[in-house]
């Protein structure tokens, strides 16, 4: 074994060259950690503003810059907010005003403070971000409500329980009795429905004894039950209509769906027509009134509603 004296110089020189590792080290780790803390910091930052603004909506109403910010989003957004129902992609959220304004329970401009208030409020409560902007996240939110309210048991109907409407409560008046059957209770409250309509003198609806007058087309029925077969032949004849069309499991099996004209070319689903029936009169007294008669819309198709009661 060598002496130990004539190591020393080399053990010293490896000495200092460890503790300046650790020392680098050290320092290298403490800049990690400050780095890890602000990278942490940033991210719940956001995370506990987003808390505060779902627990204190009332925060939103009260700040005019983001009331600000939510009316010019909401401006843009109406036209061109881009989304996609039955595999085919959809712009803006115009045509559903009538429907957005029933849900938030308004009637203000879209372009209005109020509009963003109501819906902000409208969004705390169905657990979105309460921005009072009316983005993808809560157009989705709206759309899954009013499909919720839709009819949830599709089974058939069985011929003891479907009746033959009047050739005159129907748009066309040739139509074949097998195509007039209404379920029982669904033909009651529509005769319901349209009593009421043509109780409300705004609308300005021709009637006769029994209904609507032969000359009205506003309100009547254009389709009702559908067998299979049936429906399977205007998909043939449809091949273009897409899913969010014609269903394979259509509730007009159950006889309690109903299309309605509203106006337009009848059941055309491109945005200029349905832009067209969404701002007629009937229409939007049906917004207004079908649930009270126990109907619901299918919100893409002006012209349909089902009876859900």
């Amino acid at each position: 074994m060598k002496p130990f004296g004539f190591h020393l110089p080399l053990f010293l020189v490896l000495l200092a060259a460890m503790l300046g590792v650790v020392a680098f080290d050290e320092s290298t780790s403490r800049g990690q950690s400050q780095s890890g803390s602000q990278t942490t910091e940033s991210r719940v930052k956001p995370t506990s503003m987003v808390r505060e603004r779902r627990a204190g909506v009332t925060e939103i109403s009260n700040n005019s810059a983001a009331l600000a910010l939510a009316v010019t989003r909401n401006t843009q957004l109406r036209t061109e907010l881009s989304w996609v129902l039955g595999g085919k992609q959809q712009r803006g959220w115009y045509l559903y005003r009538s429907l957005i304004d029933r849900l938030l329970g308004i009637q203000d401009d879209v372009t209005s403070e109020g509009f963003a208030s109501a819906l902000a409020q409208w969004q705390h409560k169905s657990g979105v971000e309460p921005t009072g902007i009316l983005d993808e996240e809560s157009f989705y939110a709206m759309v899954s409500q009013w499909q919720e309210d839709r009819l949830k048991d599709r089974t058939p109907a069985q011929p003891e329980q479907l009746v033959i409407a009047l050739l005159s409560d129907f748009y066309d008046p040739t139509r074949l009795e097998e195509l007039r059957q209404v379920e029982r209770e669904t033909y009651a409250a529509y005769k319901r429905m349209v009593a009421a309509a043509i109780a409300d003198r705004s609308l300005g609806l021709a009637s006769s004894a029994g209904g609507l007058s032969p000359e009205e087309k506003y309100l009547k029925i254009m389709s009702s039950f559908r067998t299979r077969e049936y429906q399977e032949q205007l998909r043939r004849e449809s091949p273009h209509a897409g899913r969010a069309g014609l269903a394979i499991n259509s509730p007009h099996f159950t006889g309690r769906a109903l299309d309605l004209y509203v106006g337009g070319d009848p059941v055309d689903t491109t945005d200029s027509n349905r832009a067209v029936q969404v701002q007629t009169p009937a229409y939007q007294w049906l917004v207004r009134n079908a649930e009270r008669f126990g109907f619901r819309p299918y919100f893409y198709e002006p012209w349909h509603w089902e009876y859900v009661k």
